[in-house]
């Protein structure tokens, strides 16, 4: 089966979500009767999530269905068109696959759940403030 644009973004968001809730994926197969490396093939958009597996594991991770499609309202112009002809464009929630990666890290999910357990909005504040300085400046 070709990779798809679709599933390559509903992989993405699945994976997302997984980690977000520090799921494993053999967790997650297990739950919805699949292997792990089965949940790998959907997070890559190698293999197609059927509609009933899709709404099984958007019930393991506590979204709606619509979850895994959120993003591609805009680009409408990808749907039939398979996803190795859009190697240089975007995918639909707007970022490159680096770009996408690099906010799926464990450390990157890691860092934004301690920053919401943060209570005090002032300190939340400054801490992001901290954060985007050290950024732009490579610090």
């Amino acid at each position: 089966m070709s990779e798809h644009l679709i599933d390559k973004h509903a992989g993405k968001r699945l994976r997302l979500r997984r980690t977000i809730l520090g799921m494993s994926q053999d967790v997650l197969g297990n739950a919805v009767g699949v292997t792990f490396q089965q949940i790998q093939k959907y997070e890559r958009g190698i293999n197609r999530m059927s509609a009933s597996r899709m709404f099984l594991i958007a019930k393991k991770l506590e979204v709606p269905v619509n979850y895994f499609f959120e993003g591609l309202e805009d680009h409408a112009d990808y749907v039939d068109c398979p996803s190795n002809h859009l190697a240089e464009k975007r995918t639909g929630d707007n970022m490159t696959d680096e770009e996408h990666e690099e906010l799926t890290t464990r450390e990157t999910l890691e860092l934004a759940r301690a920053y919401h357990k943060i209570k005090a909005p002032n300190v939340r504040k400054q801490i992001f403030e901290l954060v985007k300085a050290l950024g732009k400046h490579g610090g």
